[in-house]
């Protein structure tokens, strides 16, 4: 099967209510598929850190890790996002040197691949049905350099938290929804997308694929 390299578009804060949920948007390189993730703060702050070049004192876990990587002669090599089950994202971390490839959830393995400056891939399947197409819904949605900022200030927001928590990195549960609001979710998806809310967007893309498949 194809898998398909991605960079980091962003974090974003949870707006949905879950407790120091955050969701991570990758999006293909070279085309318009995003995938957005639901992850927990520490995973997210990692990952922001990185990012942002910050160092700390002492090694944060995902520090660690690269440490005891390296001094076992390995090297993260690559990371991809090879299946969605039951609603749940699993991700797979290549390790050169120790003929290594390890579970891993797509959290710590982004984590550690920004970390080792390692390709992240995601399984072409993957994509297809858990991916947003941003011009599908609206041709006219495009990035801003106020957009830019909103990212930095979220960046900024999240190193500076404390909060601890973990989520389960999947798309939240879709609800069963009566034929007659296929049209009302659809506007809701392209609103979404407008506002870059890439967790809701990714709810309401499943109840619509949930409603649309029970029609057939």
């Amino acid at each position: 099967m194809a898998k398909v390299e991605v960079e980091i578009l962003g974090l974003s804060a949870s707006s949905t209510g879950s407790n120091g949920a955050y969701a991570l948007i990758l999006k293909e390189k070279g085309g318009e598929r995003q995938l957005p993730i639901v992850i927990g703060a520490p995973e997210a702050q990692a990952i922001a850190a990185e990012l942002e070049g910050l160092r700390p004192t002492r090694p944060l876990t995902h520090d660690l890790l690269k440490n005891i990587i390296e001094q076992a002669g390995g090297s993260v090599a690559e990371v991809c996002i090879v299946a969605l089950r039951e609603s749940i994202f699993y991700a797979e971390i290549t390790i050169d040197g120790l003929d290594l490839h390890v579970d891993a959830r797509p959290s710590d393995a982004v984590a550690l691949a920004v970390r080792f400056g390692a390709p992240i891939y995601v399984m072409d399947s993957v994509l297809d049905e858990a991916g947003i197409v941003a011009s599908m819904v609206d041709d006219s949605f495009d990035d801003d350099s106020d957009d830019d900022d909103d990212d930095d200030d979220d960046l900024m927001r999240l190193l500076q938290q404390s909060e601890e928590g973990e989520e389960q990195e999947r798309p939240s549960p879709p609800q069963k929804m009566p034929a007659s609001r296929l049209e009302q979710l659809r506007r809701q998806l392209e609103q979404a997308i407008r506002d870059e809310d890439y967790e809701r967007a990714a709810q309401l893309r499943d109840e619509i694929q949930r409603l649309e498949g029970t029609k057939h």
